[in-house]
């Protein structure tokens, strides 16, 4: 299994569509970048001059919907000012939606989204270069895609978020064959991060939108999973060089975020349990042996730390993995039991809101 993942992380690495800000070209289309916030107060200033920051695109509109946020978010919206900039007000959440699908929903039936020709839905953590979305179109358009889901550069701010958050790009990395997926158009290889993700309108609304995913929890995979199953073509894209996200401030956050997603994650329980079977068996039992005096032990744990260290360097991340990667496996597998047991208790919060 080791080897098969080195393979597929050595493959990825060589064929992945990686988007560079040289590839921007002037897009004369209309563009609507969507951005959902719930108490994004922290973000609010700095995920507007991202946005607004966005050069090459002389039709742009950013459109914000304050999703009921219970923070200042509300206040510091009715501060910012540009004309190419509209804020919304989200309505209650109604039986049947979960938060990120709805406020989706919401901002893709504004005037501005329904004018579009492009609609770029953006995380309020998410950070821009003034080319990113210019270049992710020129990128999709060359490859003839209807979507593209740019993953951009992950920080980390706290210890266990440096120890985990590589994780999310290597994980996929060395387990899915990214372009064979998309050449196929494979639902069940499909990969994306809604931090990032831009869609041609015509795609998006003849599909039917986040009206496909209004109860899923890990929305951004489902999404790109409907629109392939409708006959649409798009996949993840490397966008280290243009984007990046901190997408959990402190450690709280970050295993909150992670216990409101992973039990979904392997699209079952017994997939969660095979999961982990299988993290434990080739991530943490090659060290096991080693230190036990098997030789063996330590060829594995090398070629383990080496996927891990191809996957960093591809996507820019930090390689406090290559070596650390059995601890940082030990404690994924503890989140994803938690998340499963959480789950099962009908307990399930995030921001506010209880996931049933």
């Amino acid at each position: 299994m080791l080897a098969l993942a080195l393979l597929l992380v050595l493959v990825n690495a060589l064929t992945i569509v990686t988007i560079k800000g040289r590839a921007s070209r002037v897009v004369t289309d209309q563009v609507a970048i969507l951005i959902p916030m719930r108490n994004e107060a922290e973000n609010v200033h700095a995920s507007l001059a991202s946005a607004l920051g966005t050069t090459n695109i002389p039709r742009l509109t950013v459109t914000v919907l304050n999703d009921g946020s219970t923070d200042a978010t509300g206040e510091l919206l009715e501060h910012e000012s540009d004309a190419r900039l509209r804020t919304l007000t989200g309505v209650a959440l109604p039986d049947g939606w979960l938060g990120k699908a709805h406020a989706c929903y919401q901002l893709s039936c504004s005037n501005e989204a329904q004018q579009a020709k492009y609609l770029v839905f953006l995380d309020a953590d998410t950070r821009l270069t003034p080319s990113a979305i210019s270049a992710a179109i020129a990128t999709m358009d060359r490859l003839k895609w209807d979507f593209i889901s740019p993953h951009p550069r992950e920080l980390a701010a706290s210890p266990l978020t440096r120890l985990i958050q590589p994780l999310m790009q290597w994980s996929w990395l060395c387990s899915v064959p990214i372009r064979l997926g998309i050449w196929l158009r494979l639902p069940s290889m499909a990969i994306a991060n809604g931090q990032f993700i831009i869609v041609e309108s015509t795609a998006y609304f003849a599909a039917g939108g986040h009206t496909l995913v209004q109860q899923e929890v890990i929305e951004d995979l489902e999404l790109a999973r409907a629109l392939i199953r409708k006959g649409y073509k798009g996949g993840v894209a490397i966008a280290s060089d243009i984007a990046e996200c901190l997408m959990y401030s402190n450690d709280n956050e970050m295993r909150m975020g992670y216990r409101k997603s992973l039990w979904r994650a392997f699209g079952s329980g017994a997939g969660a349990l095979f999961a982990i079977a299988l993290l434990a068996s080739t991530q943490i039992l090659p060290l096991a042996l080693a230190l036990s005096g098997y030789t063996v032990g330590w060829a594995l744990f090398a070629v383990a730390a080496l996927t891990h260290v191809l996957a960093a360097m591809k996507v820019k991340s930090s390689p406090v993995n290559t070596f650390a990667h059995p601890l940082a496996i030990a404690v994924l597998i503890y989140m994803i039991i938690d998340s499963l047991k959480v789950k099962r208790r009908g307990t399930l919060v995030w921001k506010d809101r209880t996931l049933l």
